[in-house]
């Protein structure tokens, strides 16, 4: 029988957290390792800037160390809390960056090979990012957790505290109004082709 090098691989992300809180540094790390990745991931799709992503990624997994001590097991599940923060820091960029001269923001650095389609997808997310910010908070929210995470409705309705036909309203109405905001860019964006003939 072969012993398993890792102590923690198959205990529960509320197992990780609650060792954590308990004093054990090897349960922060095993649970960094394996939330930090979707919440990067969740959280460069609705910004579309690798460093805001970043600094939203640093924020929420502090954000979940501070609330370790007084975690309630059985209340919430850890990647929902940490799905619901992402979502809620995201918002508040893409709210502020309404706010910002559009001269005044960096362009974001970029290491990859520049390849035509690999800038025409970053076009095409800076431009649903921008999209994003124009919409209320709640129907971003909720289209971002729809269609950019794939979360299902319960999943969603669950991570943002209501019910699934909340969540169907918000998402129906939020995919009408990028349509809309969208609607003048389809050639820019490389849209037109997609055009039926």
């Amino acid at each position: 029988m072969m012993a398993v090098s890792d102590p923690f691989a198959y205990a529960s992300d509320e197992d990780l957290l609650l060792a954590h809180a308990s004093g054990d540094p090897r349960a922060a790390g095993a649970l960094t390792q394996r939330v930090l990745p979707r919440v990067l991931a969740q959280a460069l799709r609705m910004l579309a800037n690798r460093a805001e992503a970043e600094d939203v990624a640093q924020d929420a997994m502090l954000r979940l160390w501070r609330i370790a001590p007084d975690w309630r097991r059985g209340e919430a599940q850890v990647s929902t809390w940490l799905y619901r923060v992402t979502a809620n820091l995201c918002t508040d960029r893409l709210r502020k960056r309404r706010h910002v001269a559009i001269d005044t923001v960096a362009e974001p650095i970029d290491s990859a090979p520049s390849v035509a389609a690999q800038m025409q997808t970053g076009a095409r997310l800076r431009a649903l990012s921008d999209a994003l910010a124009q919409l209320p908070e709640r129907q971003a929210q909720a289209v971002a957790l729809r269609h950019l995470e794939g979360l299902s409705n319960p999943q969603i309705a669950a991570i943002m505290d209501i019910s699934v036909a909340s969540v169907e309203s918000l998402t129906a109405r939020g995919k009408r109004a990028l349509s809309s905001i969208m609607a003048g860019r389809k050639a820019e964006l490389g849209y037109d082709d997609d055009e039926p003939t």
